[in-house]
């Protein structure tokens, strides 16, 4: 109940009437928008409804105004409601907190509006004459899905609000409503608009830009990736991300910092596998001089150190169980005590955790608590393996081959055979082993074009499994080797598949690799860089598998 001598509550009626009665008259359920009798103002000018609502300049503005200005930019607002009343008392809320205001009668008088100007937010009477409501709000979640709509109903319609509400509004209002529950829902929903606009920019942004933090794809996989990563990016909820090693869990987790709203607070990374046992306790809270032996001076933790940015905890599964109980504690209580202090220190760093094991099954076996585990779940990202998105694989390559371009200056390119390989392989080391394999590729290549060679063995030996065995033909006098008198292969590329020497026998990779080099030479008669050229490997790679096979350059021409 509100009460208060002086004070008067202005209520929109269900009929449209402006009402002021003392705030003793009204119930808990009719809140009011507070008004000192001695401050009331006129809440503005209003223009005419195919024209925008302007402020005058005398009295003081709103202050959601400024917010609104600053985080929001200029939200239009669209107000359909056939009585003329509570439609200018809705646009003289809406102008007053900083929004663009037209208003429409009718749900004809709105379509014409929404044809010709860009609405962000629509406040909805659900009967209105030519149409009514509800048709109006399925044409515009259809045609306009970004534009957020309020529902405004009287009592005896408060299913159609629901139907609405399954329609796609985002929030209603049932009639009679106080001013002071106006001002609260267009809050909410320009608030909830500027998110979906953020979130919509930071997803585009992280499919459409290759390399943004490390994450380059644009496959079903991902793309669902970045929808979970524009939305976690801007709360501040614990994200437990998970993936097998080398699927770049902490470039996700830069990317959720570097894309939120303390992007310029520290990025702490945390690698608790690789801590001390003895020191883990003292590296994540700290310790005061004095605490042990060694400690000369006072040290703050990395969860403190972090001061309001993100403290990323990668593999997380291999912190001991002691200090995952006085994690669970710092996060709980948002303080750390450190090693040897008697008071504890605030925190307010964000905490991502990250991990290529299972927790669930470890927290099975009483390896990892169950409340911490609970704690850090409470946004869970999955990052999917390579060989799951194999469309990523050929723009990942680029992108890396490009950076190393630029780093070295020297211009390269791959392939088609080493592209198709690439995108064929398992890549059981994810992207971590690709860039690798694709900066070895670089170091070892004689020319600009990066051949099947110039990749790791397992590559080449994973490419040998792959080529079908090619058997000559008496009839056409092939030879057993499956090349032709020019030495190229069937497809007429620079490169040889070797087969087994003896008709129907069983040999191993190396030796079937063996065979290729030194066959290809020996119908070259000794020219070395024409066998490499045709091998689709460098001449580098040629010396030094003829080194492995101990034989000379003398005895291999």
């Amino acid at each position: 109940m509100l009460g208060g001598a002086g004070l008067r509550v202005r209520q929109i009626g269900e009929h449209g009437m402006g009402l002021e009665r003392t705030a003793g008259m009204i119930g808990a359920a009719a809140e009011g928008f507070l008004e000192e009798t001695a401050e009331v103002r006129p809440s503005g000018r209003l223009v005419g409804m195919p024209e925008l609502g302007v402020l005058s300049s005398g009295g003081e503005q709103s202050g959601y105004r400024e917010v609104a200005a600053e985080h929001m930019g200029l939200l239009h607002v669209l107000v359909v409601d056939d009585d003329e009343p509570v439609r200018r008392a809705c646009c003289e809320v809406a102008a007053e907190m900083g929004f663009a205001v037209m208003g429409a009668e009718s749900a004809t008088a709105a379509r014409a509006i929404l044809k010709h100007q860009r609405i962000d937010l629509l406040l909805l009477d659900l009967k209105l004459p030519g149409g009514g409501g509800l048709p109006l709000l399925e044409q515009v979640k259809t045609l306009h899905p970004e534009t957020a709509v309020v529902v405004m109903t009287a009592f005896a319609t408060v299913s159609s609000a629901v139907e609405a509400m399954r329609i796609g509004a985002g929030d209603y209002l049932t009639k009679p409503f106080a001013l002071e529950e106006l001002t609260t829902v267009l809050e909410r929903a320009g608030q909830r608009h500027h998110m979906d606009v953020q979130s919509r920019l930071l997803r585009e942004r992280l499919r459409t830009q290759q390399g943004m933090g490390g994450l380059v794809g644009r496959s079903p996989e991902m793309e669902k990736l970045y929808r979970i990563l524009s939305k976690v990016a801007f709360s501040t909820h614990p994200v437990l991300i998970l993936g097998e090693s080398g699927t770049g869990k902490e470039l996700v987790a830069r990317s959720i910092h570097f894309n939120g709203p303390n992007a310029a607070k520290p990025f702490v990374p945390v690698d608790c596998g690789s801590l001390v046992p003895t020191l883990i306790e003292s590296e994540l809270f700290g310790h005061v001089k004095g605490a042990f032996t060694g400690a000369d001076r006072a040290k703050e933790g990395l969860l403190a150190s972090a001061d309001g940015g993100t403290v990323f905890l990668d593999e997380i599964g291999e912190l001991p169980l002691d200090l995952q109980a006085k994690l669970l504690r710092a996060l709980q209580e948002k303080e750390v005590r450190p090693v040897g202090a008697t008071q504890s220190k605030p925190i307010s760093a964000r905490v991502l955790a990250a991990t290529n094991r299972d927790l669930a099954a470890m927290v099975e076996q009483g390896r990892f608590r169950k409340d911490l585990y609970f704690r850090l779940n409470v946004v869970n990202l999955r990052i999917p393996p390579l060989r799951s998105r194999r469309e990523d694989i050929a723009p990942l390559a680029m992108h890396f081959l490009e950076r190393m371009q630029k780093e070295s200056g020297v211009d390269r390119e791959f392939s088609d055979a080493t592209l198709r390989v690439m995108a064929e392989y398992d890549w059981p080391g994810n992207v971590r082993e690709l860039e690798n394999a694709i900066e070895r590729a670089c170091a070892l290549s004689s020319g600009p074009v990066l051949h099947m060679g110039d990749l790791p063995t397992q590559l080449q030996d994973f490419r040998m499994h792959q080529a079908p065995p090619i058997h000559g033909s008496e009839e056409d006098g092939s030879e057993e080797d499956g090349l032709g008198e020019d030495g190229l292969g069937e497809d007429g590329s620079q490169e040889v598949r070797a087969v087994s020497a003896g008709r129907g026998g069983i040999v191993s990779i190396a030796e079937m690799e063996k065979q290729a080099i030194l066959g290809t030479i020996r119908q070259l008669k000794g020219d070395k860089l024409m066998a490499a050229k045709l091998l689709g490997i460098g001449k580098t790679t040629l010396y030094r598998k003829l080194k492995e096979y101990g034989i000379s350059e003398e005895e291999a021409g």
